[in-house]
């Protein structure tokens, strides 16, 4: 059965910053949403790769290397293994595509730890 998705009314249902929400599943991939505002954890994934598909907003990605500017309608990669830092200045809505189980800090555990998504 097919089901349509509204992005706007799945991000209407919650407001709060760095708690992913499952919205979809494409194979053994994760169709996320998320709100960002603040600073994250420095983190990677030993297994997954993660896309962050800017929605509304500003993201900057902090690599240990530079950083790279994410504007609404672009998209970055970030390949396992690779540490990574979000930040976001003012809130930023992000569509994630990851594969299911992916613990949203990595190979860190603190507060902003997620085990279990929420699905909306």
């Amino acid at each position: 059965m097919l089901t349509k998705i509204n992005l706007a009314d799945k991000l209407a249902k919650f407001s709060e910053h760095w708690s992913p929400r499952i919205v979809g599943q494409v194979n053994d991939m994760h169709v996320k949403l998320v709100k960002l505002q603040g600073e994250f954890v420095w983190h990677h994934h030993d297994d997954e790769d993660e896309l962050f598909l800017v929605i509304k907003g500003r993201l900057t990605m902090k690599l240990r290397d530079g950083e790279l500017e994410i504007g609404e309608g672009e998209f970055v990669i970030v390949p396992r293994g690779v540490e990574h830092k979000p930040v976001a200045n003012d809130e930023v809505h992000i569509l994630l595509f990851e594969p299911a189980g992916t613990l949203n800090t990595g190979n860190v555990r603190d507060a902003h730890t997620v085990d279990q998504p929420e699905t909306i």
